[in-house]
């Protein structure tokens, strides 16, 4: 049995939530649809992982119901492994992403800031710290 999570983030400006994954964070594209005109929905893969993007749809969805569009909080938070927080937080800045968290290193061996992508969404970017020594 092949067992994976695959979340799905739906947006109200998805070319802009494209533009954060794909362009600034490096996602790459592995499916649209429709694959040619204005996308609906796009699969970005991150290595082994993938993600779904996709719009608000005014119409019901497969199982009948209607997306809604979060009243406020934060009902969803992406974690994305990086090769350099502080590197990629200084280019996300200079591109107006509004960082949330500073860089700071965890004491479970973590380097983590967390942004804002452009629906308002929490990602943390975080990177393994390198043991002393190697």
């Amino acid at each position: 049995m092949d067992r994976a999570l695959f979340p799905i983030l739906y947006a109200q400006d998805l070319k802009r939530v494209i533009s954060f994954y794909r362009d600034l964070l490096g996602m790459q594209e592995s499916f649209r649809y429709p694959a040619e005109g204005e996308v609906v929905f796009m699969t970005l893969q991150w290595g082994r992982s993938e993600i779904g993007l996709g719009t608000y749809a005014p119409t019901p969805g497969l199982e009948g119901r209607p997306l809604q569009v979060p009243q406020g909080g934060r009902g969803f938070e992406l974690c994305v492994y990086v090769e350099d927080v502080d590197a990629l937080i200084s280019r996300l800045r200079g591109e107006g992403v509004k960082v949330l968290v500073e860089p700071m290193d965890q004491p479970w061996g973590e380097r983590l800031a967390y942004v804002a992508d452009p629906e308002g969404n929490t990602v943390m970017l975080t990177a393994r710290l390198r043991a002393e020594g190697s």
